[in-house]
């Protein structure tokens, strides 16, 4: 995944009427380099290696602000696990049962959903699908 400028990602920003603090943008910066999903814990412990400066409640903050602009999205692909992804396009996952990683899987790679095959009253507006099996490296280890 290629990192946008600095530039960049504090045009993004301001076109989506954030303002662009130190912690939004190194949140924002962060999720766009990396393609694994990770957690706000994962997040804290990454942006906090070379010294602490923001913490937990700070980044969580900064990841609610960027999802209610639109620039990332949360993922629930386990109880009581919230994940945070960078590319907001319509996107399916697939998760390691084993080592818990997380892959992204293009839109088209699984079949459309038929919302007209819902029952009468169900008014579906969006989905994603979460594929749980082995990855390559676990299913070598089995």
């Amino acid at each position: 995944m290629s990192q946008p400028s600095t530039d960049a990602i504090v045009k993004t920003l301001k076109a989506k009427g954030l303002r662009v603090t130190p912690q939004r943008f190194a949140v924002y910066a962060n999720l766009l380099s990396r393609n694994d999903h990770p957690t706000v814990e994962q997040l804290s412990i990454d942006l906090n290696q070379s010294c602490p400066v923001s913490s937990q409640a700070t980044i969580y903050s900064s990841l609610q602000a960027l999802r209610e602009a639109g620039l990332i999205r949360e993922v629930l692909l386990e109880a009581g696990v919230s994940r945070f992804d960078a590319i907001v396009e319509p996107h399916h996952h697939f998760h390691c049962q084993q080592c818990g990683s997380i892959e992204d899987i293009s839109w088209d790679a699984l079949p459309v959903v038929e919302f007209d095959r819902l029952r009468t009253g169900l008014k579906a507006q969006t989905y994603e699908t979460t594929v749980r099996g082995y990855c390559d490296r676990c299913s070598q280890e089995q």
